[in-house]
C-alpha cells in the first residue's frame, strides 16, 4: 500500500491558504495584468505559464533546501514563519504606499509586441524571483508539514506543484480577464488603484495570520 503523504486536512487547509496568497495582486500577477493590458489574452496566458515554471522550480529549490532542516527542528519553522509573516506585513504595506506608481506603470501600453519566446522567458523571470512566492513556500509551507506522515522533502514539493497549478489557473484567469477588459482597466487608473489596495490589505492581513499562527503553535 502506497503511504499517505498528505492528510485530507492538510490538503483543505493548504488549498485555502494558497487560494487567499494566489488571488492577491502580487509581483506576478500585476506583471500579468500589464500584459495583458499592453497586448490581450495571448500575451497574458504565455506570460503565466513562464511565471508558472519559475514558481515550480522555486518551490522545489526551496522543498530541496529546506526539507531536512525542518523535518528535525520546530524552531526552525516557527522563526521562518515569523520571518514571512514579517515579510507580508512589509510587502503589504509597501504595495499600499506605491498603489498609485504600480497603478500607473500598468496602464502604460507598448509600442511593439514582444516574441513568444520572449514573453514566457519574462514571466520565468518574474515568477522564479517573485518575493511573495519564495516567503509562502519558506515560511507557509512549514506550516502545513506533517512530520507524521513521512518525508517532508516530499510533502514540500507536492505543495509546490499544487500551488504552481493553482496559480497558473488563477493567474491565466487574470491575464484572460486583463486580455478581454484592457481598454476598461486602462482607461481608469482608479480601477487598478482599488484592485492594488484590496490585494495589500488580504496580504497584510495573511501576514497577521501568519505571526499568530506561529506565536499561538
Amino acid at each position: 500500500m502506497v503511504p499517505v503523504v498528505i492528510s485530507g486536512g492538510q490538503f483543505a487547509t493548504f488549498v485555502v491558504a494558497s487560494m487567499v496568497i494566489i488571488i492577491v495582486p502580487g509581483p506576478s500577477v500585476l506583471f500579468t495584468l500589464a500584459r495583458g493590458v499592453a497586448w490581450g489574452r495571448s500575451v497574458a496566458v504565455l506570460t503565466v505559464l513562464g511565471n508558472s515554471i519559475g514558481t515550480l522550480l522555486l518551490s522545489v529549490v526551496v522543498a530541496v533546501g529546506l526539507g531536512p532542516l525542518l523535518a528535525h527542528s520546530k524552531v526552525f519553522a516557527v522563526t521562518l514563519q515569523v520571518v514571512g509573516g514579517l515579510y507580508l506585513l512589509w510587502l503589504g504595506a509597501d504595495a499600499l504606499r506605491h498603489r498609485y506608481l504600480h497603478a500607473q506603470a500598468m496602464a502604460q501600453r507598448e509600442e511593439k509586441r514582444p516574441s513568444n519566446i520572449s514573453i514566457v522567458r519574462q514571466g520565468f523571470i518574474v515568477g522564479v524571483l517573485n518575493p511573495k512566492s519564495l516567503v509562502f513556500f519558506a515560511a507557509v509551507f512549514p506550516h502545513f508539514v506533517n512530520r507524521s506522515k513521512g518525508n517532508v522533502t516530499v510533502q514540500l514539493l507536492l505543495f509546490g506543484a499544487l500551488f504552481s497549478v493553482m496559480a497558473f489557473c488563477s493567474d491565466g484567469t487574470w491575464g484572460i480577464i486583463a486580455g478581454t477588459a484592457r481598454e476598461w482597466l486602462s482607461g481608469s487608473p482608479t480601477r487598478l488603484v482599488v484592485l492594488r489596495t484590496v490585494g495589500a490589505c488580504v496580504m497584510m492581513t495573511l501576514g497577521l495570520i501568519i505571526l499568530v499562527t506561529a506565536f499561538t503553535s
